[in-house]
């Protein structure tokens, strides 16, 4: 396919629930266009899309994919994505790409949690949105009350551009109320059939119709005017020069129907993404990171484009998804990348079909395109000849989900910890890190099926196997009294013996850290095994007295002590530092304190009594409540974050996968007392 100019390209994210039939529409397009010579399926692992091993295995979308369909001289890039709350931000991620969403809805089902969040979030980033309601011959389904439910979830300004004729066991064919047509799809056939509406449709259709007149008008003051007054009607000249105007500027979002099994209203509705939907140059959303200011996408322009996902390929290496925002682009030009002002070349410039890659010769504005190999570009980059335009990144949803990773075999773990640096290298919805604290690998990720997913493609790609295990929650001890004890070493062995001698004052030092106070007066310890003291104390503080944990906000004085001129040095009073220390701990009234969480969680109105009194057996403490936007319910909390770990599945569960929150860990305070007793006897368990 040769480079289509900007206005014929159009950039279209299928956005919904999993199940509703995104990856079904993609793959009914690309064949109705003769761009596949079969209806690729998901369900028995024969999709062009959906050819990941891990989605072939669990017969739902996991990562983007994208499918150019061809349409007449136009190219449509129809950029598949992912319905599982897990994958969120690589859904996000492309709808920054695309300038129209159009939400796959099942007829029978409805809208679920995830169409309505992502809807949400294509209203915040001004993105023009269209509905088509899938599966119509289902059993059950309901023309009119799949209308009536996308009404009252997202509003009045949604109108049908197609009705269907007939419904469930029914359904044969769509009514295009733009054209007043009837559209058939017969099987075996490669055309729509497009005929008369069939009398008993026509009043049905009107209806559409004035529906349809209702909604544009409000794209033109003047005709708007004439329009509600009854002058006139919309002539089919106005209609049509008025649908792209009321699309673009989000007064009116198209409602299609049909089924994608049988590929009913496919035809149609690529016929009119080519003519309503806008087109790159018209709906320009990026903007400057330095000044705000939005950046057009001109083909006239220097080159210079948007990395808005990368992958870690195990045969290619890295892939990086542009959008190029301005000029074309061809193999071996070298563009500026503004995060790193680091050079790259494009090795190869390519148009991608699922897993089949064409390499191409250019690219020009308002196209999505992919290139290997781009050594220093992440997801979120901007490249250009200057290196001066860098576009403001997208507030993706913060992961909150942490498991520790174990290598099964030892000598795995470099291979595990290279695997990880690269996954989270290209996917910014995962962190890794190592907790110093706990000495574990801690992934950070958006949820379980994430993880699951992950594993199995570092067993397939390196064949290290993985394992996971508790994460160990950062509890700290410390005392609430003040105590004095004496650390006495003394060994004798053949040769010189061990003598070290020192008296120690532990008292609370609340937010002070650990702080350590040389009170010896008169030499009863040489100035030089002073220091060896103050280390022996911060040794037996890393080890805890109580259950392990690192003890935190101690000041400690040493006030006396003696030594041997012979036997003394700085081993022997190291030893006797941490004697003393435990000793005037044991005195000291030792607690545990355990990390607390502050968090802000946005729940449906309905649910949020719910999740209060699910925060309360949590130990956790209701700060404070505020309405949030379209019936949401924002809940500020302060919980322990032991009983907050693993939030991310409980709060699913809990609102049907409606919910979501921000942590942060602030403080800590001290655990109660069957929280203590717990922890000590696990501790003296491990021990023995």
């Amino acid at each position: 396919m040769a480079a289509p100019a900007t206005e014929h390209v159009r950039n279209i994210v299928l956005v919904g629930q999993d199940g509703a039939g995104k990856t079904s529409l993609a793959e009914a397009m690309l064949y109705v266009s003769g761009k596949t010579p079969r209806m690729g399926t998901t369900h028995d692992g024969k999709s062009y899309l959906d050819y990941d091993a891990e989605e072939v295995k669990r017969k739902f979308t996991i990562s983007m994919s994208i499918a150019p369909v061809p349409y007449k001289d136009y190219k449509i890039n129809v950029l598949d994505t992912s319905g599982h709350p897990d994958f969120i931000a690589d859904t996000l991620a492309t709808m920054q790409a695309a300038e129209m969403a159009l939400f796959v809805v099942d007829a029978v089902e409805g809208p679920g949690v995830m169409t309505t969040r992502l809807w949400h979030d294509a209203e915040d980033m001004r993105l023009s949105r269209a509905v088509y309601i899938n599966h119509i011959d289902r059993e059950h389904a309901n023309f009119d009350t799949s209308m009536a439910t996308l009404h009252a979830r997202f509003g009045s300004r949604l109108g049908a551009v197609t009705i269907p004729i007939g419904q469930a066991e029914d359904f044969k064919g769509v009514i295009d109320v733009i054209r007043m047509k009837a559209r058939y799809f017969g099987e075996g056939e490669t055309e729509e059939r497009v005929e008369d509406i069939p009398a008993e449709y026509q009043a049905a259709a009107d209806a559409a119709r004035d529906k349809l007149c209702d909604l544009v008008a409000e794209a033109d003051d003047e005709l708007m005017m004439k329009y509600l007054d009854g002058e006139e009607q919309l002539t089919q000249e106005e209609l049509e020069r008025l649908l792209d105007q009321a699309i673009a500027q989000e007064l009116f979002i198209p409602v299609f129907v049909g089924s994608t099994i049988i590929m009913q209203g496919v035809m149609g509705l690529m016929e009119d993404i080519c003519t309503y939907f806008p087109h790159p140059r018209s709906h320009g959303r990026f903007r400057q990171m330095s000044d705000g200011v939005t950046i057009p996408i001109d083909e006239t322009k220097r080159p210079s484009a948007f990395v808005f996902k990368t992958v870690s390929d195990p045969f290619v290496g890295r892939l990086s998804f542009l959008k190029v925002l301005s000029g074309f682009l061809e193999p071996g030009l070298e563009l500026i990348n503004a995060r790193t002002g680091k050079k790259e070349r494009l090795g190869k410039i390519q148009v991608v079909m699922g897993k089949e890659a064409t390499d191409v010769k250019s690219a020009k504005a308002g196209d999505i395109i992919v290139v290997p190999k781009l050594s220093e570009t992440r997801s979120g980059d901007t490249l250009s000849v200057e290196g001066d335009i860098q576009i403001e990144p997208l507030n993706l949803p913060a992961p909150q989900y942490p498991v520790a990773l174990e290598a099964e075999n030892r000598a795995d773990e470099d291979k595990l910890g290279s695997f990880l640096a690269r996954a989270v290298e290209a996917d910014p919805s995962m962190t890794i890190a190592h907790d110093e604290n706990t000495h574990q690998m801690i992934l950070t990720a958006m949820g379980e099926t994430q993880v699951d997913m992950l594993l199995a493609r570092l067993t397939e790609q390196t064949g290290v196997k993985a394992k996971l295990v508790p994460v160990r929650v950062p509890y700290r001890e410390t005392i609430r009294k003040t105590a004095e004890a004496q650390g006495r070493h003394k060994k004798q062995t053949g040769g010189a013996g061990q003598f070290g001698d020192c008296w120690l004052r532990l008292s609370p030092n609340p937010g002070g850290g650990y702080e350590f106070i040389d009170e010896i007066k008169g030499g009863a310890i040489p100035n030089g095994l002073i220091p060896a003291v103050d280390k022996g104390v911060q040794d037996a503080m890393a080890e805890g007295f109580l259950a392990g944990y690192p003890m935190v906000d101690i000041k400690c004085a040493c006030y006396d002590g003696s030594y041997h001129s012979v036997d003394s040095n700085e081993m022997a009073f190291k030893t006797a530092a941490r004697i003393g220390f435990r000793a005037a701990c044991e005195k000291a009234d030792p607690v545990i304190l355990e990390p607390m969480a502050s968090m802000s969680i946005t729940v449906p109105e309905e649910y949020a009594g719910t999740v209060m009194g699910d925060v309360s057996t949590r130990r956790g403490r209701i700060i404070g409540t505020d309405a949030g936007s379209a019936g949401q319910t924002v809940i500020m909390v302060r919980a322990p974050y032991a009983e907050v770990i693993t939030y991310t599945k409980d709060l699913r569960s809990l609102t049907r996968g409606s919910g979501t929150y921000t942590l942060e860990l602030e403080g800590y305070e001290e655990a109660p007392h069957d929280v203590m007793k717990r922890l000590v006897e696990e501790y003296q368990a491990a021990r023995a």
